[in-house]
């Protein structure tokens, strides 16, 4: 098997997955939105600068289809459901999958200088279109760290400034991102 080339599941298998860890149908829709707007993002950047190397359209659209799978199984515990994800995709054969998931709440590869440059991986669309939609709705990322604030936060400061660092990071990206698009963020998700 060659390992240059990565294994990305196809939409059928995305979808045998998303039935087969029980993915709840309001999650299901919110991974679909986060799909539509990865691949939004990277077919945008193609466009611009169909020369350069950009982000596998599959590995996106499959990352982002799956980015939330431990999500239902993790509801009701205090399992961290990108790393439980992450395992999952492992185990079914999916390292680069493994790597969008985990990655997809905490964006630990940040690397402004490669986004000077308009290079963006799949980790990156998908942990930015994640932060852009709240339920099944795109939002702007101010509408969706208050949501992640109330939500997530439980009213600990520690817990609130660990949010905010890592939506700082995400305003970031945004700023990177729309200096190569051929759209602004309130255009993303217009179809």
């Amino acid at each position: 098997m060659d390992r240059s080339v990565p294994a990305i599941p196809s939409l059928a298998q995305c979808i045998d997955l998303m039935e087969q860890y029980g993915m709840l149908p309001n999650i299901r829709h919110h991974s679909l939105v986060v799909a539509r707007l990865a691949e939004q993002l990277q077919g945008g950047l193609c466009a611009v600068a169909p020369d350069r190397h950009q982000a596998d359209r599959h590995l996106v659209i499959s990352g982002a289809l799956l980015h939330d799978i431990a999500k239902t199984p993790c509801l009701n515990s205090t399992c961290d459901h990108a790393k439980a994800g992450a395992d999952i995709c492992r185990r079914h054969g999916y390292p680069e999958i493994a790597a969008i998931v985990e990655q997809h709440v905490r964006l630990w590869d940040f690397a402004p200088a490669r986004y000077e440059q308009g290079r963006f991986d799949a980790l990156e669309l998908v942990y930015y279109a994640d932060k852009r939609v709240r339920h099944n709705v795109v939002v702007h990322l101010d509408q969706r760290l208050e949501y992640i604030i109330d939500h997530y936060g439980k009213g600990n400061p520690e817990r609130q400034a660990l949010i905010r660092e890592n939506f700082d990071k995400c305003v970031t990206l945004e700023h990177h991102l729309f200096r190569w698009l051929p759209f602004g963020p309130a255009d993303l998700g217009r179809f």
